[in-house]
């Protein structure tokens, strides 16, 4: 019954769309409605509000890193163990991506996973972090960045934590952002995907 409530709150609190809350209170256009349609920071920077891309960022990956902190960090006092963090991990982020309060139109889920791997160990959100810095720096694809991560992700769950129902977690993760990135994947096989800092095409995918 706890891992339920777990679930269910942990899902609730992934539904909170950071970038439409943000841009209704910014006076912004809703994010889905231009641009890429994805509510999440990169397509909200698009309206050239900085603060907003930042608030939705933060916002995105504290959402993701709160439930499972608290599962993490006070779980054992309700008799709560893995089973729990992983629960919270995939439903916060099924909360991102198919948000209840927004019908079901969510983000690709980026900044939420980083949270959530912060929160299930520092290294873990490190270690995955640096791997899209790495990628980004070199390639300039920030979409490039986010999949190259997915796919080291659960390697570097199981590396420094062994196996266990996190990793299987981790994995559903990675594989959940890989598959909201298809669009992603089909523009970078045919050169059309956007770089990083690349005005002239960033203005011609929000058209």
């Amino acid at each position: 019954m706890n891992n339920l409530i777990v679930a269910v709150a942990a899902y609730l609190i992934g539904s909170i769309s950071f970038a439409v809350v943000v841009s209704r209170a910014m006076g912004l256009a809703d994010p889905r409605s231009y641009g890429s349609g994805n509510p999440g920071a990169t397509n909200v920077l698009r309206t050239g509000n900085k603060l907003a891309a930042i608030l939705t960022l933060v916002g995105d990956a504290f959402k993701g890193w709160l439930p499972v902190w608290l599962v993490v960090h006070f779980g054992a006092r309700f008799g709560l163990d893995s089973t729990a963090i992983a629960l919270a991990a995939i439903a916060v982020f099924l909360g991102h991506l198919y948000p209840v309060f927004f019908r079901f139109q969510g983000g690709k889920g980026v900044a939420t996973a980083a949270g959530v791997l912060l929160a299930i160990h520092p290294a873990l959100g490190l270690a995955t972090l640096l791997t899209w810095l790495i990628i980004a720096f070199f390639f300039r694809y920030s979409s490039l960045a986010a999949l190259v991560a997915a796919v080291f992700a659960p390697f570097f769950q199981v590396f420094l934590f062994g196996p266990s129902r996190i990793s299987l977690a981790v994995v559903a993760m990675s594989a959940l952002l890989i598959w909201r990135h298809r669009g992603n994947i089909s523009k970078l096989l045919n050169g059309q995907e956007s770089r990083i800092g690349d005005k002239k095409r960033a203005a011609q995918a929000a058209e």
